[in-house]
């Protein structure tokens, strides 16, 4: 799952989803600091992009495009300290061969490992767990590379104010280049992966993510049944599972596939779940555990809500889909995030439940998007950057306490606004 470059037309540019589309003028892959500090002077504007796994047009340039694809690896690492200092274009599904040697392991991830370092820092990538933050909040230091090509380093004692706000910036206040996660020792961890009434899940939740460090739940819009996935450490040996066959991601494009051509089908295909989903446990390192195969494409909106609403509007959002008879299979998905202190972090200053609303990749997902935001705005949500939603400035300027500082920081860092394309333009300041 990377980013793709039209082979017929070397200038054209598409997410992995293939909704978002540019034809940038140029497009550059700096092999080191150095090549990339020289590519942002001589560029009127850039973006930047990882592995163009951001559904929202983040990356869309019709200028220069930036690729942090060979700027991977491990930098540097303080055993005493488990940190760990990577370049950032290092996708997550990388980095366990390159931190189990060193005995390290990430804190946490979400159940997709394809994102660079980069961008999943930059966008509040997150994993779920009421006690741990989203990536962001792991970060303990980052070069950045400014839009004058000057190299920073930024950590709690150098460039403080640029560290605080810089960890979620959405490439607006440079290019990061390295970036210095905190971690722990090398973990295993056991899944259970059930389904669950959905009527239990909406009445036990809160206490039942009390008593795991990681859970979540799949929720099929027009089924009784959800699925319940909880991880735990563990230090019992590794139990692996047979490949199922067909795969989980198999089905979920077959049924997709019915959903899109037989729309009135979808709900009972839905409730045959218990056919094909069985209870399962397995045990492994943290590494293979938390990343899940998704090779069905798909496009995605997000939205952060506060913790203490979360069951109450992901109800709402059940009862809507189901009263238009969304013609969605895609699961929506429900977890929790542990409050930040980072600028412009969905997470800031909020514990959060993360409700995820996904439709096939061969479906107009704005007819779903429609129904749900409304929602989400109403529980005083605030959207994933790195998913598609339809606020701007005017409104998300009332979503964040530390929203003016962080532009004002911003406009110091990019005068020429090098980094601003339509899409922030309209983020920031329409």
């Amino acid at each position: 799952m990377t980013q793709h470059m039209d082979r017929t037309n070397q200038t054209t540019w598409q997410n992995w989803s293939g909704l978002q589309r540019s034809n940038p003028a140029q497009f550059v892959q700096p092999t080191d600091v150095t090549q990339l500090s020289q590519t942002i002077r001589q560029a009127q504007k850039c973006r930047v992009v990882g592995a163009g796994h951001s559904f929202s047009p983040l990356v869309c340039t019709d200028d220069t495009l930036i690729s942090l694809d060979s700027l991977t690896g491990l930098v540097r690492h303080d055993e005493q300290l488990n940190q760990a200092t990577l370049q950032a274009g290092t996708r997550l599904k990388n980095l366990g061969p390159i931190l189990d040697p060193i005995d390290q392991a990430l804190l946490n991830q979400g159940d997709i490992d394809e994102q660079s370092v980069a961008g999943a820092v930059s966008t509040g990538t997150h994993g779920t767990g009421t006690s741990l933050t989203c990536l962001s909040g792991f970060v303990q230091g980052f070069q950045l590379v400014t839009a004058n090509g000057e190299v920073l380093e930024c950590n709690a004692t150098q460039n403080s104010t640029i560290f605080e706000a810089g960890r979620v910036s959405l490439g607006s206040f440079g290019v990061l280049s390295q970036i210095t996660m905190q971690n722990r020792p090398r973990y295993r961890l056991k899944e259970h992966i059930q389904l669950t009434p959905l009527k239990d899940i909406l009445s036990h939740m809160d206490q039942w993510k009390t008593e795991h460090r990681h859970i979540e739940s799949m929720v099929f819009v027009h089924a009784q049944d959800a699925i319940l996935k909880t991880l735990d450490p563990t230090d019992e040996g590794i139990q692996t599972l047979p490949a199922p066959w067909p795969s989980d991601d198999t089905l979920l494009t077959i049924f997709s596939e019915i959903a899109r051509k037989t729309p009135y089908l979808n709900p009972y295909v839905q409730k045959l779940l218990g056919a094909f989903i069985k209870p399962t446990t397995r045990v492994d390192w943290s590494s293979a555990v938390f990343p899940s195969v998704r090779e069905t494409r798909f496009n995605e909106m997000e939205y952060q809500i506060p913790a203490e609403r979360g069951l109450e509007c992901l109800t709402e959002v059940v009862d809507a889909l189901r009263k238009h008879k969304a013609p969605v299979f895609f699961p929506l998905e429900y977890r929790y995030v542990k409050a930040d202190d980072i600028w412009l972090s969905p997470f800031y200053q909020q514990d959060c439940a993360s409700i995820s609303v996904h439709q096939y990749h061969k479906q107009d997902c704005r007819e779903i998007f429609k129904i749900v935001e409304p929602i989400f705005w109403k529980y005083g949500g605030r959207p994933h950057w790195g998913k598609m939603h339809t606020l701007t400035a005017n409104k998300l300027k009332t979503l964040y306490p530390r929203w003016y500082d962080f532009l004002a920081l911003r406009q110091e860092l990019d005068p020429q606004q090098k980094w601003i394309n339509p899409h922030l333009e309209s983020l920031f300041f329409a």
